[in-house]
């Protein structure tokens, strides 16, 4: 006799799976976009014209080549990877966090992170079947070494992220309470630089120093956001086995060609990126002199504040075609918190005024 098996998707996708809301994306039409940490430069029009000549050489009829060696010459050179460390790349970096999560999801095995942070490596844990630890940061967002070190003894995850600086929160942690962490964790710990460009501190040039230690940065803010193309270095012996589960040709022809004619304009993108730096610095200045709002220091492209309520001013906010990122109710430590990404000198005045407008 013929079984009869329910074609349904709740007798066939994981309980897990199903119960889980997913990663959701504001709708930004028509509105000053000021809510996912982008780049808000365009490249200059002989750059795009270029880049253009470049792709229309570019061979889309073939595969990719799979290992990109041309492109991980130039990111070497550009990111300043040590000559030692190996180099893997992901499409973005959400790839790359997801293959450290396949890698070390044997049964019981923990992801450990330090929240509130990016919000994808909770949803990771959770697609690859990882248990996920979140330890809570400190007062004003510190790391709490202490806290962090017993929960590494407590569940020893082969896997712990620490974002450098921080997202949602901006801020850059002590480097000695890093180190700490490091020293005590029993496997791998990912040191997402993810807003590097902002904040002139990196453990880059530390790779050597702890052989358990990977540096994961990404193209996504410097401009390059639509490439999604995200950089692992650090030691082979760690790299060559996430290569075997890095599917092949994840970097296609024309996000190599792109990358690599963008990046020997790089100091066209470290200019970009000093205007966003004093950007910053204005924009908290003025968001301070808000009456109710509290911004909090930062050393990436964005600014984390709170507010009286943070519910009815992102509304009043998009009421008047600006959208940034609302936070409250994301986790405890973010209640009233609202996120912006730092724009042009023009986006930024009319956030301000905006925002004048719903405190006011």
């Amino acid at each position: 006799m013929s079984r009869i098996v329910s074609k349904s998707p709740e007798a066939i996708i994981r309980d897990d799976i199903r119960a889980l809301s997913g990663y959701r994306i504001a709708d930004a039409s028509g509105m000053i976009k000021l809510d996912a940490m982008e780049n808000p430069y365009r490249l200059p029009e002989d750059v795009r014209g270029q880049i253009a000549d470049a792709v229309a050489r570019a061979e889309i009829n073939r595969y990719p080549e799979s290992g990109a060696p041309r492109l991980k010459k130039i990111l070497r050179e550009v990111l300043g990877i040590p000559g030692e460390a190996d180099v893997l790349l992901g499409n973005g970096s959400d790839e790359i966090i997801q293959l450290l999560a396949l890698a070390t999801a044997r049964p019981g095995a923990a992801m450990l992170c330090l929240e509130p942070t990016f919000v994808m490596f909770r949803l990771i844990a959770a697609f690859c079947g990882v248990r996920y630890v979140g330890v809570p940061l400190g007062n004003d967002f510190a790391l709490d070494a202490e806290r962090t070190v017993a929960a590494i003894e407590e569940h020893q995850p082969p896997l712990v992220f620490i974002v450098y600086p921080n997202n949602p929160t901006g801020n850059l942690f002590d480097s000695a309470a890093i180190d700490r962490v490091i020293q005590a964790a029993p496997g791998l710990v990912v040191l997402d630089e993810a807003y590097h460009a902002f904040a002139g501190r990196s453990y880059m040039e530390r790779l050597a120093d702890f052989p358990n230690l990977v540096v994961m940065r990404t193209l996504s803010k410097s401009g390059l956001a639509g490439l999604r193309l995200g950089v692992l270095a650090g030691n082979g012996e760690w790299l060559r086995h996430l290569e075997k589960i890095r599917l092949p040709y994840n970097i296609g022809v024309l996000t190599q060609v792109v990358a690599e004619e963008a990046l020997r304009h790089r100091a066209l993108l470290d200019s970009q990126a000093a205007a966003i730096r004093g950007e910053r610095g204005r924009l908290a200045r003025e968001l301070a002199s808000i009456p109710g709002t509290k911004p909090y220091p930062s050393d990436a492209n964005f600014i984390l504040f709170r507010t009286t309520t943070a519910d009815r001013t992102f509304e009043g906010l998009r009421e008047r075609g600006v959208l940034i990122k609302n936070l409250h109710g994301s986790h405890p430590a973010l209640d009233d918190c609202l996120r912006v990404t730092v724009g042009t000198p023009a986006e930024n005045d009319r956030f301000l005024a905006a925002l004048r407008e719903c405190s006011a």
